[in-house]
Formats: C-alpha cells, sequence, structure tokens
C-alpha cells in the first residue's frame, strides 16, 4: 500500500497552534470553530448513529473530538454516555467551553498512539473523523497505524462499531486497512462526483464491527 505524503497536518503542534487561534477566536466572538469535514458528513454519521439501534445510553467515545460538535449533536439526539478525547489539550478546553451548558457530555486529553486505551473503559461506539487521517500524514505512519488499530480494536464492546470517516481514503482502503481486525459492517452513503469517467467522494464513511472469534 502507498503512504500519503507526510505533511504539518500530522504533527501535534500544527493542531495545538490551531487550537489556540480557535479558542482565542470563541472567547472574542463566540465562533465556535471549524466541524472538521463540513456539518453534513458529521450529520450523516450522526443520522447513522441514531437508527443503528442502539440505546440512549450506549457509551460513545469520539476521537479527536475537537470543539464537541458530534458528541452536542448526539447529545441533542437524546445519548447520555458520551466521551470526546483529543491529544490537544487546547481543544479540549476549546470543547469544554463551547459545549458548557451539556452537562452530560465529557471531555479528556488523550493520546491514541501513546495512552492506554484500557484506561477509558468500553465503548459500544468508536467514532472517528480526521484524527487517522491525520495520524497517516504523520512521517511514523508505519509504527502508529497498528497502535492505532489495536486501540480502537481495545476500546470497543464484543459486537461495538467503529465508525470511520476519511477525505484522504477510500472506501476499498480503509476496508483493506482495517479488515484484518474489525469486520466491514456496512458504508454510509456520502456524495459522488463523476470526473474523467471515474466515480468517486469528498469522504469515505466506513462503519466496521467487532466480532468475537470462534
Amino acid at each position: 500500500m502507498e503512504e500519503l505524503n507526510s505533511s504539518e497536518l500530522g504533527s501535534q503542534t500544527y493542531w495545538q497552534e490551531t487550537y489556540v487561534k480557535e479558542l482565542e477566536n470563541y472567547e472574542h466572538s463566540g465562533d465556535i470553530g471549524d466541524v472538521w469535514f463540513g456539518e453534513d458528513s458529521a450529520l450523516r454519521v450522526i443520522k447513522w448513529i441514531c437508527g443503528c439501534g442502539l440505546e440512549k445510553d450506549s457509551p460513545i467515545i469520539d476521537l479527536g473530538c475537537g470543539n464537541g460538535f458530534t458528541l452536542s449533536s448526539l447529545a441533542d439526539e437524546g445519548f447520555s454516555s458520551l466521551l470526546g478525547v483529543d491529544y490537544c489539550e487546547e481543544a479540549i478546553a476549546l470543547a469544554k467551553k463551547v459545549n458548557k451548558e451539556y452537562t452530560l457530555l465529557k471531555f479528556k486529553i488523550f493520546d491514541i498512539i501513546n495512552d492506554d486505551a484500557t484506561a477509558l473503559g468500553k465503548f459500544d461506539v468508536v467514532h472517528d473523523k480526521g484524527t487517522y487521517d491525520a495520524i497517516c500524514l504523520n512521517p511514523n505512519v508505519k509504527e502508529f497505524r497498528p497502535k492505532y488499530i489495536q486501540q480502537v480494536v481495545d476500546m470497543l464492546n464484543d459486537n461495538g462499531v467503529f465508525v470511520i470517516t476519511s477525505c484522504n481514503w477510500t472506501e476499498s482502503e480503509l476496508i483493506k486497512q482495517f479488515s484484518e481486525k474489525l469486520k466491514l459492517k456496512c458504508v454510509i452513503p456520502t456524495p459522488q462526483f463523476k470526473f474523467g469517467g471515474k466515480v468517486g467522494s469528498v469522504v469515505s464513511s466506513v462503519v466496521f464491527e467487532k466480532v468475537l472469534k470462534t
């Protein structure tokens, strides 16, 4: 598999600087900051989670939660066990300020590569929209990818689902990268475009399931 070219978007320093600016913007103007990949992309995933048969108290974790938009949207739908993690202290500070009225939401500084996932507990849904993409833009991706995937597996309850949205990988590429540890459950349809006789999507959203091996 050919790796992506490394980028500053794969560095923690980049995201720290980004969220310092977004914190300042929020404090000065009330701007909550960007929703990674746009609100439409997030709302498609939220709609799927709401329709997949989960109990409202099912534990859900958002990896790389940013300003907490996905979790606050799930709280609006009645979900009550919601945890957002991010390796940037500044992102967690922003999420707490933006979502101060959502008393059920919890936010925690956590590094998916270097910290112990078992300390967070088990979840019925692990959600990622952009964090895996950032990891894949890090020059150490070949070391980080298997760590990331194992952390996700360790977080999931049996039959729990991993919902990932990527702008860097196609559906088939995501399936290839995760299928050794997780079973494909479904692909969430995303808007498509045609160019040069080929059909593609701006983002890919794929759902995997942790299934007990017999």
